[in-house]
């Protein structure tokens, strides 16, 4: 059995103890652990500001990038200040998959004969939810938050992001195809069903303001919704709702139904480790540079605000309690992850003396291959089974 990761939590080997690393609220330096030894030895290869010659630029130091508002180049990667995204992306690419790789037949036979009226009725408006939420992460990435990031470590992971969420969204479409369903009633229930259109409703405006190529973020106030914004994506959309989102067709792997799907969604999950612990990096860091203290109200709102969709969504979803999952634990299970996410901001617990209502699912959402050899394709790559996630 192959282990990716032991939880939500730990998507990358932990650094030493005496690594900057270990300090995201610290401000990072241009020290030696932080930059990279020049690949030339060229003269001018160390120049300092004052030596620039006529007509070129000055070298790019690390010490003058920051998350946003950098005076650094841009298009220059190396000298690192955050030597952490470059890890992130590296690791991104050792989960390479697509969806074609993995078998549907005994999910069409699953939908069509042994999933109850109240379970197709879970899993379609999963993939409904899951559908649009993706591709508004797409977007997100890509219009608001990457170009706004002003070192290219930042923007490179970024990338590859934007390039994962079109995956995911390729794999819910792959998976509604695949059992037939019609595509223009799933794709549409965001919009008709309210219980769904307002957790989108709720993302769009809380993203919306900071997607605009004119927001200036050398404003206070400006920068103080930014921090805030990207806290949401990353910690709750990404992190409390995709995570509860894949987490009822987890429950239905778990009696051996629909384990293809379920199987697409391990794929995703490892991606959005990245992403979740990625974006808390971020902010986190992002915070310490900018020395911002972001407002308790707001905060307060943000997380009532969440779990109120939350609330209603899980409602609808499981108006029917399926065998081994019910509203109550889906609420349960989102209130202790928020708290999750919560300390790795740094932050309050929003829900104080929330439990585990679900100790089955971090086991469960990671990606395990207990398949016979001869009896299906081999999905794991060879870059993907070297990733280590301790």
């Amino acid at each position: 059995m192959t282990t990716f990761f032991d939880d939500w939590d730990t998507p990358v080997r932990p650094q030493p103890a005496t690594s900057p690393a270990n300090t995201p609220l610290a401000r990072e330096t241009d020290s030696p652990a932080s930059t990279v030894t020049p690949t030339t030895s060229r003269p001018d290869a160390t120049l300092s500001a004052t030596d620039a010659r006529p007509g070129a630029l000055a070298p790019v130091r690390a010490a003058d990038k920051r998350i946003v508002n950098g005076q650094g180049d841009i298009n220059q990667l190396a000298p690192f200040k955050y030597p952490w995204a470059w890890e992130f992306f590296l690791n991104a690419n050792k989960n390479h998959w697509t969806p074609l790789e993995i078998s549907m037949a005994q999910d069409v036979h699953d939908y069509h004969h042994r999933l109850t009226p109240a379970e197709r009725h879970v899993f379609e408006n999963v993939l409904s939810y899951l559908t649009t939420s993706d591709i508004l992460a797409m977007r997100n990435i890509g219009l608001a938050v990457m170009e706004k990031m002003t070192a290219p470590e930042l923007q490179i992971y970024q990338a590859r992001q934007v390039y994962e969420e079109a995956l995911h969204t390729w794999t819910y479409q792959h998976c509604i195809e695949s059992l037939g369903l019609d595509q223009q009633e799933i794709y549409n229930r965001y919009r008709v069903v309210p219980e769904i259109h307002g957790k989108i409703a709720l993302a769009n405006r809380r993203l919306e303001r900071v997607m605009r190529a004119d927001f200036n973020l050398t404003d206070r106030d400006n920068l103080h919704e930014f921090a805030l914004s990207y806290l949401f994506f990353a910690a709750i959309f990404e992190g409390c709702w995709f995570y509860n989102g894949f987490t009822p067709i987890f429950a239905l792997q778990r009696r051996g139904l629909m384990k293809g799907t379920a199987e697409q969604l391990q794929y995703i999950m490892r991606d959005e480790v990245l992403h979740c612990a990625f974006g808390i990096r971020t902010v986190r860091t992002l915070i310490a540079e900018e020395n911002l203290q972001l407002d308790p109200a707001a905060l307060a709102r943000l997380w009532e605000e969440a779990e109120a969709v939350e609330a209603a969504y899980a409602g609808y979803l499981l108006r029917e309690p399926i065998l081994g999952y019910s509203a109550a634990q889906h609420m349960g299970q989102f209130r202790y992850i928020a708290n999750r996410r919560a300390r790795q901001l740094g932050l309050a617990e929003p829900f104080p003396g929330a439990e585990n209502v679900l100790p089955w699912l971090d086991e469960q959402a990671n990606l395990r291959k207990e398949k016979n050899f001869f009896e299906t394709r081999v999905t794991e790559y060879q870059t993907g089974g070297a990733l280590s996630w301790e």
